[in-house]
């Protein structure tokens, strides 16, 4: 898996606990695998199909710099299929890890399609 992203808590990012608030999380996830997807699948035409079971290990605080790793485990003829974990950047402590993320690429009336997958960073 490789981290290719870094992004850092900032207050307003925490939720009455003083932690970051999950739903923020989710949301920089869902950001960075369609971004990561959309490379992968070379197209920005895709929405996110499907998210599985999604495990919070550790919260992050105000002032930690966090990482996102992303790596690709199926490829389908209209999708695509990544898991993700996000880390403490310090400590390589993992905040939250989601094994399957599935984005489906579409064509022009919104339908699946078949998309050209090319490995790329």
């Amino acid at each position: 898996m490789k981290f290719y992203t870094r992004r850092i808590v900032k207050p307003t990012d925490l939720n009455p606990s003083n932690t970051l608030f999950g739903g923020q999380l989710l949301s920089w996830i869902d950001e960075e695998a369609a971004i990561f997807a959309s490379c992968q699948m070379n197209t920005q035409m895709i929405v996110t199909k499907f998210i599985s079971e999604i495990d919070f290990k550790k919260p992050a605080v105000s002032g930690d710099v966090i990482e996102f790793g992303l790596s690709v485990t199926n490829v389908g003829t209209t999708s695509l299929t990544v898991n993700c974990e996000v880390r403490k950047k310090a400590t390589n402590e993992i905040i939250i890890s989601i094994d399957k993320m599935v984005f489906v690429a579409l064509d022009q009336q919104g339908m699946p399609t078949v998309y050209n997958y090319k490995l790329s960073a």
